[in-house]
This record gives structure tokens, C-alpha cells and sequence, in this order.
């Protein structure tokens, strides 16, 4: 039955029906899968041009409140309230710190002392926690033999894309590499406990969720990185507000979305999407060289996407 949305911020319709639970996909939800992979890749090229200038926590707070302000302002236009009850925020807050805050900064952390092609490979992971989670304990969808594969031919098209050599220097730094799992980990459990959040407009969420998150990390900004003393250059001013409109508050909305109309574990495919698009806008905006692997590493990448997209209940795990 078609459903809109109320003026509440609570998802009472939506221009497509649900579909997660049926399997019944179309390729509107498959574009939409593509489009947060697209927001989502263009995190990396972008927080390589501001980060120079703009420290981690000023620079996570800053995408935050701006991706907030810009949202908010859209809900504003359509008419929607955001929830004022202490269960919403709960739920926002609780998502944010599982999907974002804590990630992104045990992440920041361990790129100190991991390479970014081993940061990579580690990070990609999250589909496989997220199948094992999903399999193990909370069994909220069909957890198929098929979707494992997936993960796992995804992970292999990844190591293939940053290159055999990576896979060298694991053990190096064993606790930062762990904190990257640990990180991955969160990852996983935020698709899931993101299903909690399918009542909400997923504008609602996202902007409730990066409002949160931009607070929550603000006092340190002030107190650490003085922000009024930084000299961030133009470059990098526009790429903080290009990722927190697009990678942040673009990107967190499809990411609802997605969950809403794909599930857990499909969701997570597009963290392999991420990797071949990542290289090309590497490629366009830094103009950093193109893989030697990228081909087959793309090959193995899709078939995972394939495998992990596909409906195919029949093959439920038990």
C-alpha cells in the first residue's frame, strides 16, 4: 500500500512499496544501491583534499553539522518536524555513535600508523562481520550460502585492487589493525540496529543522526584543534562542505533507505561498490595512477555485488 510521510518525521508512506521482506526488487532500489556507493566513495579523495589543513575531529564535527543544517533545512521546506521524544533520539543517538562517531575516529587513529591499501582491505570486511552477525545471532533476514561467497569474493576483489603487496604488512601494527576490525564490526552492527529506524523518514534519521554526531564532537573540536586558529585553505573548505552534503547527509539518507528496501546484507554490498569507484574519482580528482589489477579486482568485485544482491531465499543458511 503506497505510504507518505507525516508531518512527524514518522515514515507513514513511501513513493515504493517495502520490499525487503518480500525479495519483490526492482532496479529503482538497485540504482539506489549504486547512488550511496557513489556518495559514500567520494569520502576518501575528499578527506584527502581537506584534511591537510583541518584536523580529524574539527574536520568529522564540521561534515556532521553541515550535512545537519542541509538536511534541515529540506525538511523544513517539505513541512516535517523532527521527532521531539526521548525514544527518537535515543535511537538517533545510539545509531550515530555505532555508524559514525566511533568508527571514524578509531579509523582516523589507526591511518596513523597503518597504510591506507591495508586500511582498505581491513575495512572491507564489514559485509562478512555483518553476514556472521546476521547468521549467528540475530537471524532478522535469510543469511544464504550464496550472499557468504559474495562477502568473500568482494574482500578478493578488494585485496586485488590495492595490490598482493598490502597483505605483506598486516601484523605490522597489530592494535591499530585491530581497532580498524573493531571499527568494521560497528559498521556491521549499525546496518542492523538501523532496522529499528524503518518508522522514521529516513531524512529524518539522517538529519536527527549527523545532528547528534556533529555535537557530540564539537567541544573536543573547540578544546583540542582551537578551530578559530586553523588556516584551512579554500580546497579544503569546499571539500568539507561537498562531503557533508554529499557523502554525509546524501549518503546516510540512501543508506536508510537502502536498509528499508534491501535488508542488512545487501545494503553492505555496496561497501565493495565503494572500491572501484573510490579508484576512479582517485584517479579524476587527485590524479593518482589506476591499479595494474583493476580489472580483475573489478571482476571479482562485481560477482561478489552479484552474489550478495540477488534474492535467493531458497538458500537460507541454517
Amino acid at each position: 500500500m503506497p505510504q507518505s510521510t507525516s508531518r512527524a518525521g514518522r515514515a507513514t508512506a513511501s513513493p515504493w512499496p517495502s520490499t525487503a521482506a518480500t525479495g519483490a526488487r526492482n532496479w529503482r532500489d538497485y540504482a539506489l544501491l549504486v547512488a550511496l556507493a557513489c556518495c559514500w566513495s567520494s569520502t576518501y579523495p575528499l578527506a584527502k583534499l581537506a584534511l591537510p589543513t583541518i584536523p580529524p575531529v574539527t574536520f568529522i564535527s564540521a561534515r556532521s553539522l553541515i550535512a545537519a543544517a542541509f538536511l534541515f533545512a529540506i525538511l523544513w521546506m517539505r513541512g516535517v518536524r523532527i521527532p521531539t521524544d526521548a525514544k527518537a533520539w535515543k535511537l538517533f543517538a545510539t545509531q550515530q555513535l555505532i555508524n559514525s562517531t566511533f568508527p571514524f575516529l578509531i579509523i582516523t587513529w589507526s591511518q596513523q600508523y597503518v597504510p591506507a591499501s591495508n586500511t582498505v582491505v581491513l575495512a572491507s570486511t564489514t559485509p562478512i562481520f555483518a553476514f556472521l552477525i546476521t547468521s549467528l545471532i540475530t537471524r532478522h533476514e535469510p543469511a544464504t550460502l550464496l550472499k557468504l561467497a559474495g562477502a568473500i569474493l568482494g574482500l578478493a576483489g578488494t585485496i586485488v585492487v590495492v595490490g598482493l603487496d598490502a597483505l605483506r604488512g598486516f601484523g605490522s601494527e597489530i592494535v591499530a589493525e585491530i581497532a580498524i576490525l573493531l571499527a568494521t564490526i560497528s559498521f556491521a552492527c549499525a546496518t542492523i540496529f538501523g532496522l529499528r529506524l524503518s518508522e522514521y523518514d529516513p531524512m529524518v534519521v539522517a538529519a536527527g543522526s549527523l545532528l547528534f554526531g556533529g555535537l557530540v564532537l564539537l567541544p573536543p573540536s573547540l578544546l583540542i584543534d582551537q578551530p578559530w586558529t586553523l588556516h584551512p585553505t579554500p580546497t579544503a573548505i569546499i571539500a568539507t562542505i561537498v562531503m557533508g552534503i554529499v557523502s554525509s547527509a546524501i549518503g546516510l539518507m540512501l543508506f536508510y533507505m537502502c536498509l528499508g528496501r534491501l535488508g542488512t546484507l545487501t545494503t553492505n554490498a555496496q561497501g565493495y561498490l565503494r572500491i572501484p569507484i573510490g579508484v576512479g574519482l582517485s584517479v579524476l580528482l587527485l590524479g593518482e595512477s589506476v591499479p595494474s589489477n583493476l580489472a580483475l579486482g573489478l571482476v571479482l568485485v562485481m560477482a561478489g555485488v552479484a552474489a550478495m544482491t540477488v534474492p535467493t531465499e531458497r538458500l537460507k543458511l541454517r
